[in-house]
């Protein structure tokens, strides 16, 4: 093989392995910007107030590795006593198109307030789902839903009944 042969494979070889790294560092780059766009959606939207143990009593300063992780706290109503679900752990076993459609068709009991994630943008959802993803497992399954008549043995706040339609 020529000199100049050589030399041009080794130029080539050495631009597609920089277009690589490239491609793989803005590919990296993008999906750092997702997480930190769902760190944001998920503060400003007020997961932690619920999925996030004692969230709003510090005023919001508890230590991120323990963001949405759950509640022992139960929601008591006419529709019996529900708990914030450790959202860390329920979604390391979904896929970002399972999240989606998950959201899309969820009813939950209140207080959660599925119809405004209903109405979040895709690419919205998207970004929650890859900053759950990437905080990991943590934490510990939450109780589970008591029905109506049954009591709880955690705390509870109490909602008043819905007024007469």
């Amino acid at each position: 093989m020529k000199k100049t042969t050589v030399i041009g494979v080794l130029v080539a070889v050495a631009v597609a392995a920089f277009g690589a790294f490239k491609y793989a560092e803005s590919k990296k780059q993008a999906r750092e910007s997702q997480v930190e766009r769902g760190r944001y959606l998920v503060t400003i939207g007020g997961c932690n107030d619920c999925h996030t143990p004692g969230y709003g009593l510090s005023g919001g300063k508890v230590d991120e590795a323990l963001w949405l992780t759950g509640d022992s706290l139960g929601w008591q109503g006419p529709w019996g006593t529900t708990y914030a679900i450790n959202l860390r752990n329920y979604v390391q076993a979904l896929t970002e198109e399972q999240w989606v459609q998950i959201v899309a068709k969820m009813q939950s009991r209140p207080p959660m307030p599925y119809f405004n994630l209903q109405r979040m943008k895709e690419e919205d959802l998207r970004a929650m789902y890859q900053y759950i993803r990437a905080a990991g497992p943590a934490g510990a399954e939450t109780p589970p839903y008591l029905p109506p008549g049954v009591e709880a043995t955690t705390p509870v706040v109490v909602f008043p009944a819905p007024p007469p339609a």
